[in-house]
């Protein structure tokens, strides 16, 4: 159990600044007058971000073999990201941040047990099984509640 305290906390620490992120880009968004120039800037911080990241863990460059290996969908997950920044940059105004983080969450659980049920993309498989099942109705009912 307290082996897993710090990871748990810096979890919830990821979602927090899940939170800051789309308030600051809905921000963004108001003061430049553009959804894609908001989120353009959200990402040309966070490659800044992650290439000063490399930097201090001295982290050697991959090697062309090495990424000519990969699959090809191994390099979309920017494509995930920006329709995250980009949605969230249009949606936060008109649902609200708590009610857009609980839909968030939502989509992100219904579609984790998938991919956990089903061991996609070389997860280890674990099954939906009943207690699984009532946390995801439970997180459901949530955002029911939530965005009423």
């Amino acid at each position: 159990m307290l082996r897993l305290l710090l990871p748990s906390l810096l979890a919830v620490a990821a979602g927090v600044s899940i939170v800051f992120q789309q308030v600051l880009n809905t921000r963004l968004r108001t003061d430049l007058g553009s959804a894609a120039w908001a989120g353009f800037a959200s990402y040309a911080v966070g490659l800044a971000c992650m290439a000063l990241l490399i930097l201090t863990l001295r982290d050697p460059l991959p090697s062309a073999s090495v990424a000519a290996r990969l699959p090809w969908w191994a390099w979309s997950g920017g494509v995930f990201g920006a329709l995250f920044i980009g949605l969230a940059i249009v949606l936060v105004p008109q649902l609200g941040a708590a009610a857009f983080i609980a839909l968030l969450v939502a989509g992100q659980m219904l579609a984790s047990v998938a991919f956990d049920h089903f061991g996609w993309m070389g997860l280890a498989q674990r099954p939906l099984d009943g207690p699984r099942l009532v946390g995801v109705a439970l997180l459901v009912g949530g955002v029911i509640l939530i965005r009423r």
